[in-house]
């Protein structure tokens, strides 16, 4: 009896030993397995949950004065580059730009006037040259003749006094001809002081025309809208908000002493919130901030006193998101993001150092207005230089 029992307690132990041996080699496997894959993983790896999606937030705007009658986007609606959003009343405008066409219809043909008279009184000199040619000749003939007493006295003083009234004819007709010239311009009639004038009146009217019509200047999403049909607005007021969902990138608040070997161009893995783990969103590291967001706050930390505690600070790595994977999944400005950086390429710089010329960002709505302006001037002009040949 006694025996069976130390036989069934050593039979005990050897099991427990090969559960502690067991469990030591499990734990030991583990234990290389973790220290491997940091070794070759994870010490190139930096990660944060604090990090959102953020985005251009492109701010709607009229550039002139009035009443709003027509409203065409509203929240959430997905709008196009130059596509209508507001229309002012624009009576005012109109009435203004019908004014500035006038005035220059009447001031090309006020000025085509003024060449026609500059032609009347060039002919007008030839024949006054030509009257004092004649009249001089009569002059010298009857002098010759008057040494000879050929003629009398009184013949010869007509004949002067013609030459004299020639010649003031002449000399006011030149001096006529002169004050005419210093109001007209040669060439062109766009070169008239007057006319330029007008067209700049025309172009003004017609812009401020153009303003009344308020277009998106990107391509996004509405947000923020404010307006109201039959508000009065003034320039530069906020109407909405337009978010391109094609411009979205990460702001990744690191700790700084994360930031050590994160350069730019770094590869980033993300994970959105908004799709789980489903969807992995990859992208690059584009630049760190110049400062920390504390720094950059609206009422920054004052670290000069007495109870200070250091506090770990954050700052800011912009990450860019693959503009393909945006398209499929698109985002939202402040979504959550958890973002993985791996460090494991160090060759790029610190700052980033390429400096572009082009804009970053730019619309061309605003640059075909000018085309049609000239249009508009060109056929006023062109219309009136017809009427007056």
């Amino acid at each position: 009896m006694q025996e069976s029992q130390m036989e069934k307690s050593n039979s005990n132990n050897s099991k427990r030993l090969r559960i502690i041996f067991i469990l030591l080699f499990v734990f030991l496997i583990l234990g290389i397995a973790w220290a491997a894959w940091w070794y070759f993983i994870g010490q190139f790896r930096v990660s944060t949950n604090d990090a959102y999606v953020a985005g251009n937030q492109v701010q709607v705007t009229p550039r002139t004065n009035g009443t709003v009658t027509k409203i065409y986007a509203d929240n959430t609606q997905l709008v196009h580059e130059g596509q209508r959003l507001v229309t002012l009343d624009d009576t005012d405008q109109i009435i203004n730009l019908r004014q500035a066409e006038a005035k220059l219809a009447h001031s090309v043909l006020q000025v085509m006037h003024m060449k026609a008279e500059v032609k009347k009184i060039r002919y007008a000199v030839q024949d006054y040259r030509i009257r004092f040619e004649k009249a001089k000749l009569d002059f010298d003939r009857r002098k010759g003749l008057l040494a000879t007493h050929a003629i009398s006295k009184e013949q010869f003083s007509h004949a002067k006094d013609a030459l004299a009234m020639a010649r003031a004819s002449l000399n006011q007709s030149l001096q006529a001809l002169a004050s005419a010239q210093t109001l007209v311009r040669p060439g062109s009639v766009y070169h008239d002081p007057q006319v330029k004038l007008a067209i700049e009146e025309v172009r003004n009217a017609y812009v401020n025309l153009a303003r009344t019509k308020v277009d998106a200047p990107v391509t996004g999403v509405v947000a923020r809208r404010q307006v109201q049909v039959g508000q009065r607005v003034s320039a530069g007021m906020p109407l909405m908000m337009i978010i391109p969902m094609n411009q979205m990138w990460v702001n990744a608040n690191f700790k700084e002493n994360q930031l050590a070997n994160v350069r730019v161009g770094q590869p980033v893995r993300l994970e959105s919130d908004l799709y789980g783990g489903d969807v992995i969103f990859h992208g690059h590291v584009e630049g760190i901030d110049a400062g920390t967001g504390s720094a950059f706050s609206i009422l920054p930390a004052q670290n000069a006193t007495g109870n200070w505690i250091k506090v770990v600070q954050r700052v800011p790595v912009r990450i860019l998101i693959d503009p393909e994977q945006l398209k499929r999944f698109p985002l939202r400005i402040g979504l959550s993001m958890s973002v993985t950086i791996n460090t494991h390429d160090r060759t790029g710089p610190l700052l980033t150092s390429v400096q572009s010329q082009a804009p970053q960002y730019a619309t061309p709505i605003f640059q075909g207005t000018n085309k049609t302006i000239n249009a508009v001037i060109h056929a006023i002009v062109n219309n009136n230089l017809k009427v007056e040949q």
